[in-house]
């Protein structure tokens, strides 16, 4: 079996006898033995190269990629082709991030690193993320982790999913839960039923001065609508991901108060590189073995 990577092969912990390992990244380097791998593993990089060149590879039986989304690619997998996400590779940085967005939503550090560039002492109160009821919608690896790591903060977690199930809301039961969160944490993936899904309906019904933090894809959101309520100043956001993105010079989120934006950098941390490693070495072993894949999306 041939098998591209877009990395070092020496960062595999192992590759097994019966794997050719072809290093190719589609965006600068890519080979026409890479076009004869059945394995292979996209650049992290979102560009329209490492999802075109699918078409080139005949002998194509296994797609995996570095992110936990696959909206970028899902389509132009051809038929007949397993694609693998990356689930576990990002719940550690993006879990980190989205607590550090709340934390500097609450604690206002936006504003004060403002402040410092102004040589201003603005010692102004702010809101702590203790006490407050904290709704993550998405119940994956990621909205796991962040429910793990928010036990310490002293506030209440709800974790609402697709289904009912011990532990995890139904996402049907949002009318009822949005109008007592405080922050409500997005971590969905991008479908056609999330696609849009938190509009204006959806802000309406979060409370006064309520925080909207999106860790998982801009289109999740009606831009429009979460523009409306953060100009009106009654809601406020901190998103990693904006639609569109990236998000151009004049667009009114980057002005509107109350919202801080990080430019999509939810998995892009030390944290990743080594679980991503991690993750392909097991999947080049079990597809030699003949074992079950890991993460299969379809």
């Amino acid at each position: 079996m041939r098998a591209v990577i877009p990395f070092p092969a020496e960062n595999l912990s192992a590759v097994p006898d019966t794997v050719d390992i072809v290093v190719a990244d589609a965006t600068d380097n890519w080979s026409a033995e890479a076009n004869d791998a059945e394995l292979y593993v996209v650049s992290y990089r979102f560009a329209p190269r490492v999802v075109d060149v699918m078409a080139e590879m005949p002998r194509l039986q296994v797609v995996q990629t570095l992110t936990a989304g696959v909206d970028h690619i899902e389509s132009a997998v051809p038929p007949g082709v397993t694609l693998c996400n990356a689930t576990q590779v990002h719940h550690t940085a993006t879990a980190e991030l989205a607590l550090g967005l709340m934390i500097s939503a609450q604690r206002r550090l936006a504003d004060l690193v403002r402040a410092q560039d102004a040589q201003v002492w603005d010692a102004q109160m702010s809101s702590s993320l203790a006490d407050r009821k904290v709704l993550v919608v998405g119940a994956g690896n990621i909205g796991r982790a962040i429910e793990q790591r928010l036990a310490g903060f002293e506030c209440q977690t709800t974790l609402v999913g697709r289904t009912r199930r011990p532990g995890v809301r139904s996402i049907d039961e949002l009318a009822e839960l949005l109008p007592a969160a405080d922050v409500v944490v997005l971590i969905v993936p991008l479908t056609e039923q999330t696609r849009g899904m938190v509009d204006a309906e959806f802000l309406a019904a979060m409370p006064d001065d309520a925080l909207l933090v999106n860790v998982s894809r801009g289109p999740v959101v009606v831009t429009d609508d979460l523009v409306a309520e953060a100009m009106s100043g009654r809601l406020r956001a901190a998103l990693d991901v904006t639609d569109p993105e990236p998000l151009p010079a004049g667009h009114p989120l980057w002005t509107a108060p109350g919202v801080t934006i990080t430019p999509h950098i939810g998995g892009a941390s030390s944290a990743m590189w080594p679980r991503s490693y991690q993750l392909v070495s097991e999947q080049l072993r079990r597809a030699a073995a003949g074992e079950p894949l890991l993460n299969v999306v379809s």
